[in-house]
C-alpha cells in the first residue's frame, strides 16, 4: 500500500519528507515520514537513526498540512 493509498484511505496529508509530531509517549517528538508500507507510515523520529512503523491516525500531528500526490 503506497503513500497515495494512505492519504486517500485515512484522509491524512502524509508525504515523503513530511514532518510530524508524535505525542504517544507523553512528550511530543518530531520526526520525518520516510515511506509507507502495509498501511503504515515509516517515520524516523529525530532521536533515532532508523524509521519505525506508525498508524497514520495514532497520536500524529502533521506539521505540513498540504496534500501532495
Amino acid at each position: 500500500m503506497s503513500m497515495e493509498w494512505v492519504r486517500k484511505y485515512y484522509g491524512v496529508p502524509a508525504k515523503r519528507g513530511g514532518r510530524i509530531e508524535y505525542t504517544g509517549e507523553g512528550k511530543p517528538e518530531l520526526g520525518t515520514i520516510c515511506s509507507a508500507s502495509n498501511g503504515r507510515l515509516n517515520i524516523r523520529l529525530d532521536r533515532f537513526k532508523h524509521p519505525m512503523p506508525f498508524h497514520p491516525l495514532w497520536e500524529l500531528r502533521y506539521l505540513d498540512a498540504r496534500v501532495q500526490s
